[in-house]
C-alpha cells in the first residue's frame, strides 16, 4: 500500500476558469498556435527574455504532483504507449484578483468544469470528455487545506477540488473512469478574461436576446461581439441560457472557445507580437499545470503532434448522464455506454459523435442499444468542424 501519512497537506491547485477549444477549418490550432509563439518569442535576446517571463507565469503543481505520487501503486495503468489524457480543470473560486466580483470568497472552491482530453496515440484524433460538476461520484481520502485528511464521499464531482484541489479531482476521475490521467491543467477567470480581451473580443451569434442579472448579461439577438467580461459571464450562465442544463452550459463553453480560437488565427495574431504577447500572457497567467508542463516549451511538446489533426476528428461530447436517481438536481451515468465510453478511450480505440438537436429528428446518439459488436459507439456531441457562426 502506498504511504499515506500526512506530513503535510498536499490539496494540489485551486484555479479557476474554462478550458478548451474547437476550431472550424482545416486543422487545429493548438499545435500550430503554440509552435508560432515559440519561435516568436525565442527570435532575439528580447524574445528569450519573454519567453522566459511567460514560461515563469505558469505554476507547477507541485503538490499535486507528490499527491499522486503517494497513490501511485493504486492509479489506473496506461493501456497504449503513445496515447495521453489531459485532465483540464476551472474552478468557482473567488480568491484572487479580479476573482471577488464574482461571490464572496468562503475560503474554498469546487470544479466548475472538468473536461477529459483524451489524445490518441497516432495522433489522428481528439476526444474531449466534459464531466458534469454535479455528477455523483465516488470521492476517495483526499487531504484537506487545514492540514487533516477527510474521508471518502458519495458526493458530487465538484466536491473533489473543494475538499483536496487538483489531486483529490484527478483521483476521483481516474476511479469513475479506469483511466490514467497523464497531464492536468487548471485556469481561472482572470485569465479567461484577459486572452478575449487581448484579441479584441469575440463574436457569438445569439438566436434571442438575452437579459441575465445573475451573469451581468444584457445582449441582442444576432452577431455580438462579446469582451472578457461578458465571455465570462456567457460561459458561466446556466439557467437563463439554453434550456437550464449543464449539458448545454458545457457545449456552449466548448463553441464559445471554438470562436477564440478562430479570432486569434483569423485576426493576424500569431504573426504579430504586439498582439501575441498579451494573449499569451493571460493565458500562462491563468495557468496552473503539473510540474512536466510548467513552460512553454513543456507545453508545446505536448500539442505539437495536434496541428495536423482534421477538424473533423477532434471530438467534444458529454459523459452520457441522467437524472441521478434520488435527486433530479444531480447527474449519474448512463450505463452501460458510459462504461464502454471509459474503456473504448482507456484502449485508445475510436467512438463517434453526432448532434441531438431537433434538427436531426430528436435521436439520442449516446442511445447505442442493438448495435453490432464490431459498430464505433456514438455519443452526442459534435467536432471541430462545426460551425459556430453561420
Amino acid at each position: 500500500m502506498p504511504d499515506t501519512a500526512d506530513d503535510s497537506p498536499v490539496p494540489g491547485a485551486s484555479a479557476t476558469g474554462a478550458g478548451l477549444a474547437r476550431r472550424r477549418r482545416r486543422r487545429w490550432a493548438g499545435g500550430g498556435a503554440l509552435g508560432a509563439a515559440v519561435v516568436l518569442l525565442l527570435a532575439g535576446g528580447v524574445g528569450w527574455a519573454l519567453y522566459a517571463r511567460l514560461s515563469d507565469n505558469i505554476t507547477p503543481d507541485e503538490a499535486a504532483a507528490r499527491e499522486l505520487a503517494r497513490y501511485d501503486r493504486e492509479r489506473p495503468t496506461a493501456l497504449v504507449s503513445g496515447a495521453q489524457n489531459i485532465l483540464l480543470i476551472g474552478s468557482d473560486t473567488r480568491a484572487g484578483s479580479g476573482n471577488e466580483k464574482y461571490g464572496r470568497d468562503s475560503g474554498s472552491e469546487r470544479s466548475d468544469t472538468t473536461i477529459l482530453l483524451h489524445l490518441a496515440a497516432d495522433r489522428h484524433s481528439a476526444t474531449a470528455v466534459s464531466l458534469p460538476r454535479d455528477l455523483m461520484v465516488r470521492v476517495p481520502a483526499c487531504p484537506r487545506a487545514d492540514g487533516g485528511r477527510g474521508e471518502p464521499a458519495f458526493a458530487m464531482l465538484n466536491h473533489a477540488f473543494q475538499l483536496g484541489g487538483s489531486a483529490c479531482t484527478i483521483r476521483t476521475v481516474e476511479e469513475l473512469t479506469g483511466i490514467r490521467v497523464d497531464h492536468h491543467m487548471v485556469v481561472d477567470f482572470s485569465g479567461f478574461k484577459q486572452m478575449v480581451d487581448a484579441v479584441g473580443g469575440v463574436r457569438v451569434c445569439l438566436k434571442e436576446p438575452i437579459d441575465d442579472k445573475a451573469a451581468g448579461l444584457r445582449l441582442p439577438a444576432g452577431r455580438v461581439t462579446l469582451d472578457g467580461e461578458q465571455a465570462l459571464g456567457y460561459v458561466r450562465a446556466r439557467k437563463s441560457l439554453g434550456d437550464g442544463s449543464d449539458t448545454d452550459r458545457m457545449e456552449r463553453q466548448q463553441g464559445f472557445l471554438g470562436a477564440l480560437v478562430e479570432k486569434v488565427r483569423g485576426d493576424g495574431v500569431l504573426m504579430n507580437p504586439v498582439k501575441l504577447y498579451p494573449l499569451l500572457d493571460g493565458a500562462t497567467s491563468a495557468l496552473t499545470t503539473d510540474p512536466e508542463l510548467a513552460s512553454l516549451r513543456g507545453l508545446y511538446r505536448l500539442v505539437r503532434g495536434l496541428r495536423d489533426i482534421p477538424t473533423e476528428h477532434v471530438q467534444f461530447l458529454t459523459v452520457p448522464r441522467e437524472a441521478y436517481v434520488y435527486d433530479s438536481d444531480r447527474d449519474q451515468l448512463v450505463q452501460p455506454d458510459a462504461g464502454e465510453l471509459f474503456a473504448r478511450l482507456r484502449a485508445d480505440r475510436p467512438v463517434g459523435v453526432a448532434d441531438s438537436s431537433p434538427e436531426t429528428g430528436g435521436k439520442t446518439p449516446d442511445d447505442n442499444s442493438g448495435k453490432s459488436p464490431s459498430a464505433i459507439p456514438t455519443y452526442r456531441g459534435s467536432t471541430a468542424a462545426a460551425h459556430m457562426c453561420e
